[in-house]
């Protein structure tokens, strides 16, 4: 489990250009690594849209910011153009980061338990240790409040 202070898990994962993405090669940046369950729901297509509406807002406070989920990079593909997305879309497909931040967890829908991603922000600080931990986000209004956290470092 992650906590606010300590060093972020460092990791590698593909993202949907193509090329791969290790956290540890970010330092010196704020990095907004938003975990999503699952591509084209409507609360991910929401969040998406809202990071990728921000993403130069982000870049100008001085952060970096990456979608990740269990998606498959050719789902994230479809998923970002369909929307038209900016914000890159990094694929976890085996989860190992997911658990790392803790964000794979027991869900409960309609009285059927099942493992899934909890819908999570994470800020990390240029020195690369946990700045802020959002859980169990609710859409409407987050982007905004992680972005005044941002500005705010």
């Amino acid at each position: 489990m992650i906590e606010v202070s300590a060093s972020a898990p460092d990791f590698t994962l593909p993202r949907d250009n193509g090329d791969d993405v290790t956290l540890s090669a970010l330092k010196g940046s704020a990095v907004v690594l938003f975990f999503y369950p699952r591509d084209d729901t409507p609360g991910c297509t929401k969040e998406s849209i809202g990071f990728s509406t921000g993403l130069q807002e982000f870049a100008d406070a001085g952060a970096l910011v990456f979608g990740i989920s269990k998606d498959s990079l050719e789902k994230h593909g479809k998923f970002s153009k369909k929307h038209a997305l900016t914000v890159p879309l990094l694929s976890d497909e085996h989860g190992s980061v997911c658990e790392d931040y803790g964000v794979w967890k027991e869900k409960n829908m309609y009285g059927k338990t099942y493992l899934g991603i909890e819908r999570t922000t994470v800020l990390i600080g240029a020195d690369g240790n946990i700045v802020q931990i959002w859980p169990k986000v609710k859409v409407a209004g987050h982007v905004e409040a992680v972005l005044d956290m941002v500005k705010s470092l």
